[in-house]
């Protein structure tokens, strides 16, 4: 897949300089969080590091949450979420749950940033919050059908559990209350509790 990629938000109506702005911003965006962190960062820094002024910015940036949630989505969406292996779909819902979380892990940053970016109001952040989800749930369905049966339904009530959980060990990582590391074992206890008579 294309390291750049854009989400539909940002990517409707855009002519090839203003598609080659806002990739500027994104990168530069990435790299200011690297450097001050998400509390230091504003959208007039990343702004400057991309060479626009902060009106341009702020045309294809309401704020700099949606910037983290922008950031986040397209991290995740670089990874091509292949199959995971596994005969079973408790394993391989188990290996897909450490492939996200050591995904996440990768940019601990944004990770760090994402957490409160997403809980906010901003409806551009609220549009990316359902493409994230829709993405873990797009996850964990084609782990649950497997290679042998790749689109065939998966139990939505097992999806739901599976999405909620995951969810909620995202935000105690993100809260400092566990390591990612711990998150990643403990879904993988909590993936066989949940599939415990359900393959």
């Amino acid at each position: 897949m294309s390291s750049q990629v854009t989400s539909p938000a940002l990517r409707q109506g855009l002519n090839a300089r203003q598609a080659e702005t806002v990739e500027n911003l994104m990168a530069a965006g990435l790299e200011e969080l690297r450097a001050v962190g998400h509390d230091a960062l504003t959208i007039r820094t990343v702004a400057q590091r991309a060479g626009v002024s902060p009106a341009t910015a702020y045309t294809y940036l309401s704020s700099k949450n949606h910037l983290f949630a922008e950031l986040f989505w397209r991290h995740l969406s670089e990874d091509d979420g292949a199959a995971p292996d596994g005969a079973g779909a408790t394993e391989r819902l188990q290996a897909t749950v450490r492939a996200l979380t050591a995904r996440i892990v990768a940019e601990p940053e944004l990770a760090a940033a994402v957490t409160p970016a997403l809980l906010g109001g901003d409806p551009d952040v609220a549009r990316l919050r359902l493409r994230i989800g829709g993405e873990f749930y797009s996850r964990f369905e084609a782990a649950l059908a497997g290679p042998a049966r790749p689109g065939a339904p998966a139990d939505a009530a097992v999806l739901e559990v599976l999405v909620l959980t995951f969810t909620g060990a995202l935000l105690q990582a993100g809260m400092g209350l566990l390591t990612y590391d711990q998150i990643a074992d403990r879904l993988v206890s909590a993936v066989e509790v949940i599939m415990r008579g359900n393959e």
